[in-house]
């Protein structure tokens, strides 16, 4: 009977644990920003990416084997990276040059991220699903008060019977 208080504590620390951890995991991450074209490259040139929107900063990162700042070329190295910058057109369309070829046997991968059109923005953010900190507020403080109630209450009784042995 002496560890009973403790057994219910420890059962509705968890019970709040879980009550007010499950709303938090339920939440999607809802990415911002720009999005990104991925484009693997074989052969030297231009690569022009459309649907950018028009006078967007793109950033290209050209990503393989042998890749220098000088490529955005060719021994087989570990894989780098090297990075530039473009302006989108009028027409959403920017375009990055690449020098040399990528090993034989490797490929190399051209990204551009930059602010993409609506229209060819393709999939577009995730829905917002789950709650957020507004809507959970008077939960918290719910269940903060009844946490508090109970404690009071067995506190209080704990006391009442400490009492109440010292007394017999």
């Amino acid at each position: 009977m002496k560890h009973r208080f403790s057994k219910v504590a420890a059962s509705v620390a968890i019970a709040a644990g879980l009550v007010f951890a499950a709303p938090a995991m339920a939440q999607a991450y809802t990415p911002t920003g720009p999005d990104t074209v991925t484009i693997t490259v074989t052969s030297p040139g231009p690569v022009p990416v459309a649907g950018f929107q028009p006078g967007a900063t793109v950033t290209f990162t050209l990503v393989g084997e042998g890749v220098t700042g000088a490529n955005i070329a060719a021994v087989k190295f570990a894989v780098t990276s090297a990075s530039t910058t473009k302006t989108a057109d009028s027409s959403g369309v920017a375009t990055a040059t690449v020098v040399g070829t990528p090993p034989a046997g490797a490929s190399w991968t051209l990204s551009a991220t930059g602010a993409r059109a609506s229209s060819e923005a393709g999939s577009g953010t995730l829905p917002s699903t789950g709650g957020d900190s507004e809507s959970l507020l008077g939960i918290w403080v719910g269940g903060g008060a009844l946490v508090l109630a109970g404690a009071t209450v067995a506190v209080a009784a704990t006391v009442r019977r400490n009492r109440q042995e010292s007394n017999a």
